[in-house]
């Protein structure tokens, strides 16, 4: 089983970072009892000195360098992963995308209805490259500025409806989609670093969130405990 990680910079992380890449893939190397890889175009972390995705220092020593693959990106969401994702699916031969993107999409670039439609782009591409590709899509989580812009947090929210909407109505026996939970328990004062990036707390609940719907609904590894260790 090949899985693929998708995302924005909640997803690629920084230089220094564990990344909650790393937490899922120690949890499927705990659970699954077959084989199984990572695949995907990029391994780099972004480097805030050089603004670019250029940093392979991962805080885990023990994250083998084919199990960093994947196709995130710092300031890139929806609009830019849609025309990339088909050739990285194809090349890697993706059997599942977990795909965390949104966030940057609705702050910098499209409103919800424009983001959404970016999705079923996205999901078009996919299942053009890999007809028989799984996908678990995560919703917005909480982050600093929707909690202090009311205007961002309702296209957030509005957004979050129209993700489940576009998974309801795009997923198929052949190529089945899953909407992640949206982590109730995530505290922003906590789970994060800055109010929007995943700090190590913040890596486990996402990674955790992924989990349970691939074991609830597929049957995929089992239920997440951590790691020990950060």
């Amino acid at each position: 089983m090949r899985f693929m990680f998708v995302g924005d910079s909640m997803t690629i992380g920084r230089a220094g970072d564990y990344t909650w890449r790393y937490r899922m893939w120690q949890h499927l190397r705990a659970t699954l009892d077959t084989p199984f890889e990572i695949v995907g175009p990029r391994t780099a972390l972004y480097d805030a000195a050089a603004d670019a995705a250029t940093s392979h220092a991962y805080a885990a020593a023990d994250f083998p360098g084919p199990a960093r693959r994947h196709l995130a990106g710092w300031g890139e969401g929806w609009q830019h992963m849609a025309p990339l994702v088909g050739p990285a699916a194809a090349a890697g031969e993706a059997d599942v995308l977990l795909v965390s993107l949104g966030l940057i999409d609705l702050g910098f670039y499209t409103r919800a209805d424009q983001t959404a439609d970016n999705v079923r782009r996205f999901v078009d591409a996919a299942r053009a490259a890999r007809p028989r590709v799984r996908m678990v899509l995560l919703p917005v989580i909480p982050n600093v500025r929707a909690r202090d812009e009311a205007p961002f947090a309702q296209e957030v929210a509005r957004f979050n409806e129209l993700l489940a909407k576009a998974v309801a109505d795009l997923s198929t026996d052949a190529s089945p989609l899953l909407l992640a939970a949206r982590p109730q328990a995530y505290d922003i004062r906590h789970d994060t670093y800055d109010g929007t990036h995943p700090n190590a707390s913040g890596e486990h609940r996402l990674a955790g969130e992924f989990a349970a719907v691939l074991h609830q609904a597929w049957g995929v590894g089992g239920p997440y405990r951590p790691a020990d260790g950060p």
